[in-house]
C-alpha cells in the first residue's frame, strides 16, 4: 500500500525512510509526519525546525512514557479521552504507539464505554478539525472539499447520520466520535495507515432537543431532514465518494434501523461497503456460538435461538445464524425456522400488518402457539424459552436488566450448558450482569456480553467474561477488502471472518469456557480474520492476483506499525 505524501521509502543500502517536502510549523502542524521532541538535530536544521521545539531530542520511548504520564493524570474517564484525542491530532505516531504499549487499558476510554459520553460532549469538548462534515447544504461541493484534504489515497470511510448511537440514539453531529473511534481501531487492529482511514458525519439534523437548546451545539440547528431530501442527499453522498475516492471502501455506522436496511440493500453493489451494527455484529455473535458449541460438543443444528431485539443488531445475528445453517445443509426454512426473534411487540408472527421485508423471514405461523403453553394469547419471552426448547439466547434490546433468574432457569431445563449473550452497550445498559448469569446459572452458563467486564469469581473458580466486540472483526474485514480491492462485500465474507476469529481461540481457553479472545491479541485477530476473508475471495476469484500461500506474508507485510522512520527532503 501506498501512503501518498506519507509513504516510506528505502535508500540504496535498503534503509527505510519518509520523504518529506515540508517544513517548520507545516510540518509540526502534519499530525502524520510530526515527531514533536523526538526530531534528530539533523532533522530539525534540513527541516527548519531549530527553536520551535525544545532543544533536548528523546527517543520514542521517552515520549511515550512521557505522554502516558499525562494519560495517568486525568482523573476520569472523558478526561482521559480527551487527552488521547488530542494527542492523536498532533501525533498520530505517538498516539498509536502508546495505544499499542496500553491496548486493554486505553480501548475502553478510545472505544466504547468512553465513547458514547464523548459523543454526548462532542460540542463542549470540540479542538480541532478531523474528517469530513457533510450536509444538504454542501454536498454537492464535496469535489472542493476533498483538495482540502491531507491525504487523498482513502481507503476506509466511517459514516453515520448519528441517529442510532450506541444505547443513546440521536446525537446530532457528536456522532462524529463514534468513526474517530471506530478507524482508530482499523489503525491499531489491522495496521491501516491513519492516512487512509476517513470519518464522516452526515448531519442532517437532529431531534434531539436538548442538542437544539444547546448553544454550544456545532451542528446543524434544525430538524432531520426526512423521506426523499434524505435518501437524495445519501444518493449525492455515495456518488461523490464513488468519483473522488474511488478506492474507498465505506462502513455504515449507527444509522436508524430502517435506514440501515434501506441504505446497505440499495448500496451494497454499487460501492464495496457494509453495515457494521448488520453485518458486524451478526459475525462477532456467530464466532461465539461456534466457539460456544466447540465447548458443548454439540452441532449447530441441533440448537434453539432466540434473539430477543429485532434491530439492526438483532437482525444481523438472526442472518449470520441463517447462513450458518445453510453453510451446514439445511434448506433456508429449516434454517430460519430454527431461530425466533422478539422485538417491542413480542414475538414476530406472520400475522401481522406491519411487518417489515427484512423481519418476514423470521416471522412464524401464529398457528404454533396453538400447542404451546402460554398463560394469553401472546407468549412471553420466558414462555418463549420454554416452549421452544431454547438453548442458545441473544439480546440486543437496549433495555436494562431484562434477564431475570426465571429465564436462565428456563434455559437449564432445555441444555446443561447454556448459551447466554446480553449484548447492549454501554455496561449500566445490559440486559444482565455477569455476575448474574453465572449465578443463576450455577456457573454453567457460556457467557458473552457487549461491554468489557472484570473477571467474575464464582463458588471459587474465576470466570474471564468474552466481549463479543465488533473490534475482533470489522480491522480484518477491511485489510482484506483493501488488499483484494473487491467490488462487493458479500454475507460469505464476513461468515468467513467469524470462522477465521473463532479459531482465535484455543483449546486451553475453550476448556475454560471461554470463547473470545482478549483484546490485547486485536492485532493478531485481524491479521487470521483479513487471511480468512482473503482465502474466501481468492477461491471464488483465482484471478484476483494473490496467491493463497502467501496471503500470510501479504497481510502482515502491509501493517503500519507505530514508529518513526527518518525524514529526508524532496
Amino acid at each position: 500500500m501506498s501512503v501518498e505524501r506519507y509513504q516510506k521509502w528505502r535508500d540504496q543500502k535498503g534503509k527505510p525512510f519518509i520523504p518529506v517536502s515540508v517544513d517548520g510549523l507545516e510540518l509540526i502542524n502534519d499530525r502524520n509526519l510530526n515527531k514533536g521532541s523526538a526530531f534528530t538535530k539533523e532533522e530539525r536544521q534540513i527541516f527548519h525546525l531549530e527553536g520551535l521545539i525544545p532543544p533536548a531530542a528523546g527517543s520514542f520511548q521517552d515520549q511515550k512514557s512521557r505522554v502516558y504520564e499525562g494519560y495517568c493524570s486525568a482523573s476520569t474517564d472523558i478526561d482521559k479521552y480527551i487527552y488521547l484525542r488530542s494527542l492523536q491530532d498532533r501525533n498520530e505516531t505517538l498516539f498509536y504507539g502508546l495505544l499499542e504499549d496500553h491496548i486493554e487499558e486505553m480501548i475502553p476510554i478510545i472505544y466504547i464505554p468512553t465513547v458514547g459520553l464523548a459523543c454526548q460532549q462532542f460540542s463542549h469538548h470540540y479542538q480541532r478539525a478531523r474528517g469530513l462534515y457533510i450536509t444538504r447544504e454542501n454536498v454537492d461541493l464535496m469535489g472542493d472539499m476533498v483538495h482540502n484534504f491531507p491525504s487523498q489515497d482513502v481507503r476506509i470511510i466511517v459514516v453515520t447520520d448519528s441517529q442510532g448511537i450506541l444505547g443513546i440514539g440521536d446525537i446530532g453531529v457528536g456522532g462524529m466520535a463514534v468513526p474517530i473511534g471506530k478507524l482508530s481501531l482499523y489503525s491499531i487492529g489491522a495496521g491501516i495507515h491513519p492516512s487512509f482511514c476517513l470519518p464522516i458525519a452526515l448531519d442532517i439534523g437532529t431531534d434531539n432537543e436538548e442538542l437544539l437548546q444547546d448553544p454550544l451545539y456545532l451542528g446543524i440547528g434544525h430538524k432531520r431532514i426526512k423521506g426523499q431530501e434524505y435518501y437524495d442527499l445519501i444518493d449525492k453522498f455515495v456518488n461523490n465518494i464513488k468519483e473522488h475516492f474511488p478506492k474507498a471502501i465505506i462502513q455504515w455506522e449507527d444509522f436508524s434501523k430502517r435506514h440501515s436496511f434501506e441504505i446497505l440493500d440499495k448500496y451494497k453493489e454499487v460501492l464495496p461497503s457494509y453495515n457494521d451494527d448488520i453485518q458486524t455484529t451478526g459475525a462477532v455473535v456467530l464466532a461465539g456460538i461456534i466457539n460456544a458449541m466447540k465447548i458443548k460438543g454439540e452441532e449447530l443444528k441441533d440448537q434453539a435461538f432466540v434473539v430477543y431485539g429485532a434491530g439492526s443488531g438483532g437482525i444481523g445475528v438472526a442472518r449470520n445464524i441463517c447462513a450458518e445453517l445453510r453453510n451446514i445443509g439445511l434448506d433456508e426454512k429449516t434454517a430460519c425456522d430454527k431461530v425466533f426473534l422478539f422485538d417491542s411487540k413480542g414475538l414476530i408472527l406472520s400475522n401481522r400488518s406491519d411487518l417489515t421485508e427484512y423481519k418476514r423471514p423470521f416471522a412464524k405461523d401464529p398457528a404454533i402457539l396453538a400447542s404451546w403453553n402460554m398463560s394469553s394469547t401472546e407468549p412471553s419471552l420466558l414462555e418463549v424459552l420454554e416452549n421452544t426448547k431454547a438453548t442458545v439466547l441473544v439480546v440486543i434490546s437496549g433495555q436494562c436488566s431484562t434477564f431475570k433468574e426465571e429465564h436462565i432457569q428456563a434455559l437449564l431445563k432445555n441444555t446443561d450448558r447454556p448459551v447466554v449473550f446480553p449484548l447492549t452497550n454501554p455496561a449500566d445498559e445490559s440486559e444482565a450482569t455477569p455476575d448474574d448469569l453465572y449465578s443463576w446459572s450455577n456457573g454453567k452458563a457460556i457467557v458473552a456480553v457487549g461491554s468489557q467486564y472484570p473477571d467474575v469469581t464464582f463458588n471459587g473458580k474465576q470466570y474471564r467474561v468474552g466481549q463479543a466486540s465488533n473490534a475482533f472483526i470489522f480491522p480484518g474485514i477491511g485489510m482484506a477488502a483493501i488488499l483484494s480491492k473487491v467490488q462487493i462485500l458479500t454475507d460469505e465474507m464476513f461468515t468467513a471472518a467469524a470462522h477465521a476469529m473463532a479459531a482465535c481461540v484455543g483449546k486451553p481457553d475453550l476448556e475454560m469456557g471461554i470463547i473470545y479472545p482478549q483484546v490485547k491479541d486485536l492485532q493478531n485477530v485481524a491479521v487470521r480474520t483479513a487471511i480468512g476473508v482473503l482465502k474466501l475471495i481468492t477461491e471464488k476469484n483465482p484471478h484476483i492476483g494473490l496467491k493463497r500461500e502467501d496471503l500470510h506474508e501479504i497481510v502482515r507485510s502491509n501493517i503500519w506499525k507505530p514508529m518513526y522512520h527518518p525524514y529526508k527532503r524532496v
